[in-house]
């Protein structure tokens, strides 16, 4: 048996804001954007790196019919506090790429650090996931 992994879910409040967010500042590209009026018009938004179509991740409203609402609140809430985990993303050039985001207004929690594995900085979504940006040696 072989997996592979082609979805993450990112927790969001507004889908559009996010759509913004990660295409218009991080690169990213729309692989879906469906919305579904069968599931009380849940709207199905997929986006990714460009050059792994393999990869993408759901901006997901936590909200009927994915989560109850006391649910969803609660989630909306720790992902706003930086609990909901991490994601690392790969780059060539760290600092470069920090300059590029920062000059775009990419907040960054950590700025560029050499590290034993590469250089590596982190930002923040608008929303409060982590990304860890790495430049391995």
């Amino acid at each position: 048996m072989r997996l592979r992994l082609t979805h993450a879910n990112l927790w969001v409040p507004d889908q559009d804001e996010a759509l913004a967010f990660y295409t218009a500042k991080l690169g990213m590209e729309v692989r879906e954007d469906v919305t579904m009026p069968e599931m009380g018009g849940y709207r199905w938004l997929t986006i990714g790196p460009p050059g792994q179509p393999d990869v993408s991740f759901i901006l997901n409203v936590p909200r009927p019919p994915v989560v109850d609402d006391g649910s969803g609140e609660q989630l909306l809430e720790l992902v706003a506090k930086g609990m909901s985990g991490g994601f690392h993303l790969s780059t060539t050039d760290c600092r470069a790429a920090y300059e590029e985001l920062k000059s775009v207004g990419v907040e960054f929690i950590e700025e560029p650090e050499e590290r034993p594995y590469g250089i590596d900085a982190m930002f923040r979504d608008p929303f409060g996931h982590r990304f860890r940006l790495v430049q391995t040696f």
